[in-house]
């Protein structure tokens, strides 16, 4: 458990010196009007596109699906589960339209990412592997409904909006990476250097533009939204101990079922501050689910492997 607090602890304080860093900026007025928005669709456009398309290269190996079948199948019932307790619980929280599409994508893919690979890979390294094959189908799903559908807005007008919605920059990256990895095609060096750092730019410039943000709503306003506490709760808490519950049903390796608990323990993701941010629209609640979700699981992440331990 210690070994999962300091790990959890490392990250968050990462987060949380950016965050502040690009609060301080905000109030001493060194960024130039606008540069949220900038930051913003260089995340949409250039970052996450390449975080995506990175992490398809290297993982959606013919090699690799092969061997882990019973990992993408278990994955992908986790999913689903997911996604079904998403959308009642973000109808239950929301009192708008776009709130309850932000609480949907937040409650049905956590940080798995950032924060997932920074814990496992620290706590549990024998187990990485498996745990980037088993994400494969929340970071497709992700890309095919996730944001289309819950972060762009406007995607649901008509079937020509839905579709140039799909079409997007991550949606691309996304495919691109799944072509490169099948077909074990080699970008020239310099264009994987490239892709590979800009991938690593996403989550330190999300942390600034959160910074940014709250700079202009206040701490005060992030922290009192009810809805936001509610969905963090369950997002951390409720969702990781429905997934332990099951997990006592079912015969699986102790790997798979750290793969199920990681996933679903992880905080809200962060895309529900830049996607919208990126289409005009203000950030506010998902920079609140951001800060209140990543600050809680100092406290939950620990709590929870604690439990599935004593509990599986």
């Amino acid at each position: 458990m210690g070994a999962v607090f300091h790990s959890t602890l490392s990250q968050i304080g990462f987060l949380f010196l950016l965050i502040a860093v690009g609060w301080l900026l905000a109030k001493l007025n060194v960024l130039p009007k606008g540069a949220s928005a900038v930051l913003a669709k260089l995340e949409t456009v250039i970052f996450v596109p390449a975080l995506v398309m990175s992490t398809f290269m290297q993982n959606f190996t013919t090699a690799k699906l092969t061997a882990a079948s019973k990992t993408l199948a278990v994955s992908a019932v986790t999913l689903a589960g997911s996604v079904l307790l998403a959308l009642i619980f973000a109808r239950l929280c929301a009192g708008d339209d776009y709130s309850r599409k932000l609480y949907t994508y937040g409650l049905a893919f956590s940080n798995f990412g950032f924060m997932g690979n920074a814990v496992i890979s620290t706590v549990f390294p024998g187990i990485f592997l498996q745990y980037l094959i088993f994400t494969i189908p929340f970071w497709m799903l992700i890309y095919l409904w996730g944001v289309p559908s819950l972060l762009i807005p406007g995607s649901k007008k008509s079937l020509g909006d839905r579709m140039r919605a799909l079409v997007n920059p991550m949606f691309v990256g996304m495919v691109l990476g799944i072509v490169l990895g099948l077909t074990g095609w080699q970008l020239p060096g310099f264009i994987s250097s490239a892709v590979a750092v800009a991938g690593d730019c996403m989550s330190p410039i999300a942390m600034l533009l959160t910074g940014i943000t709250v700079a202009g709503i206040g701490f005060k306003d992030s922290f009192g939204r009810l809805g936001v506490w509610a969905v963090s709760v369950i997002r951390l808490l409720l969702l990781p101990a429905i997934g332990i519950v099951v997990l006592l049903f079912l015969p699986l390796d102790a790997s798979l079922e750290v793969c199920v608990v990681a996933v679903l323990a992880m905080p809200l993701g962060l895309n529900t501050i830049v996607i919208p941010a990126s289409y005009g629209k203000n950030p506010a609640i998902g920079t609140s689910m951001a800060l209140l979700s990543h600050l809680l699981s100092c406290f939950t992440i620990p709590l929870v492997f604690w439990l599935m331990e004593r509990i599986l």
